[in-house]
């Protein structure tokens, strides 16, 4: 219930956060399961709540079993479509659990959902595809042992950035895997065989860029705005800063404070959470000094500009 409710927001928030989002073939976010959404991972949960932004059906998603770390909490995860996946470094008492997932993913496979799974089995931000795990080739060996008619979707997420605001996004979708593509492996040779056509997969589908080549992040991600563009988003961009910077850069204060590669997803996570909170305390102050309906435009007012800021950031970098 909580997915749902979460999912639209979460749809509008991704676009005031990332300037652009381009998809290939944009038909295959409404495929139906039993489908393994096997993708790469560069920015922590902001690529699962990306991913589960754009698709039609709901995402079911594995996570670092270190997020689930009392009760109430593991309660929201799984409210949110989210179960654990613990590593030996997170305790060897706590990977029995692992096989109670598996099991988990199975049914849903069983019951034609879709599951996400971070191939590489950890989160760095680089643009680079890492060596895969092989927790998606059990997982899919497994499902095809039993005769599920599992198809393993192959999805590279590309940004143009970590750090900054206003990023592009590229995710681009590789050709669907089936049991066939295996060419009859089987046992340990069809966990090889599997990982080996992923990576083909998903090699073609993640931008390899050395982390400090800035000119040719700009030639793939960036592209040119029109002067006119510029000229009519300056205004609205201006007083979007003004209305919107106090908050924007408190919460960048807090997510200095955290690890690298949480950054980016830390602070999606905290404007989407507090940012309807700043807009009632500013419509409070605003009602206050005017008692007037008219201070109801804060929750548009906002917004907007802060919008027209994003698009205007992108014409004058």
């Amino acid at each position: 219930m909580l997915y749902r409710i979460l999912q639209i927001p979460a749809r509008i928030a991704v676009h005031f956060y990332c300037k652009t989002l381009i998809i290939n073939n944009r038909e295959l976010l409404s495929k139906e399961g039993p489908l393994i959404l096997a993708a790469n991972h560069p920015n922590s949960f902001l690529d699962a709540v990306i991913l589960a932004s754009v698709f039609k059906k709901p995402i079911y998603s594995l996570a670092r079993g270190d997020a689930f770390i009392s009760p109430r909490i593991n309660r929201l995860l799984e409210s949110l479509n989210i179960m654990p996946v613990y590593r030996i470094s997170e305790g060897a008492e706590n990977l029995g659990s692992n096989y109670r997932t598996f099991d988990r993913v199975e049914e849903l496979l069983e019951k034609n959902k879709i599951v996400l799974i971070f191939s590489e089995g950890l989160c760095v931000n680089e643009w680079h595809l890492r060596p895969l795990k092989k927790g998606t080739a059990r997982l899919a060996v497994k499902a095809w042992n039993r005769d599920i008619p599992l198809e393993i979707l192959p999805v590279g997420l590309n940004y143009s950035s970590f750090n900054n605001f206003g990023k592009s996004v590229h995710i681009n979708f590789g050709d669907i895997i089936t049991k066939e593509d295996l060419n009859g492996a089987t046992s340990g040779k069809a966990l090889n065989e599997f990982n080996r056509v992923l990576h083909d997969e998903l090699s073609t589908l993640i931008y390899e860029i050395p982390d400090r080549s800035i000119a040719k992040r700009k030639k793939i991600f960036e592209k040119g705005d029109s002067s006119l563009r510029k000229t009519l988003l300056a205004l609205p961009a201006g007083l979007g800063y003004l209305l919107n910077s106090p908050f924007y850069f408190l919460a960048k204060s807090i997510t200095r404070k955290t690890r690298p590669d949480h950054y980016d997803s830390l602070l999606v996570g905290i404007l989407f959470v507090f940012y309807p909170v700043y807009l009632m305390v500013i419509w409070l102050i605003v009602w206050l000094l005017t008692q007037s309906l008219w201070s109801l435009g804060v929750f548009a007012v906002l917004p907007l500009t802060a919008l027209a800021l994003l698009h205007y950031r992108a014409t004058v970098r």
